[in-house]
């Protein structure tokens, strides 16, 4: 009984079956013609992600402006809070 370094080629024939055979012989034939399609579709939709940045960059810039603004404000207003609640302790001594 020795060490098995190959599988039995009978046994991998029929483990993979009609599908894995071919799918095997053709790899090489569809690999080339897959990358080519794949590249301007890849290239397509990178494209278009960059020309939607390009175009709500603004919106975002408006976004996070508006955002400041609500902070800054509720920040203000947290002051005039603490303001007034210092005067009314002052007041009542």
């Amino acid at each position: 009984m020795g060490l098995k370094v190959l599988p039995d080629v009978g046994d991998v024939v029929e483990n993979l079956g009609i599908t894995g055979i071919a799918g095997i012989v053709l790899l090489p034939v569809l690999l080339p013609v897959l990358a080519g399609v794949g590249r301007p579709v890849a290239k397509g939709i990178i494209k278009g992600g960059i020309l939607f940045y390009e175009r709500s960059k603004g919106a975002i810039a408006a976004a996070g402006e508006m955002w400041e603004d609500i902070v800054a404000e509720a920040k203000a207003e947290l002051g005039e809070d603490r303001l007034r609640r210092t005067r009314s302790i002052e007041e009542a001594r």
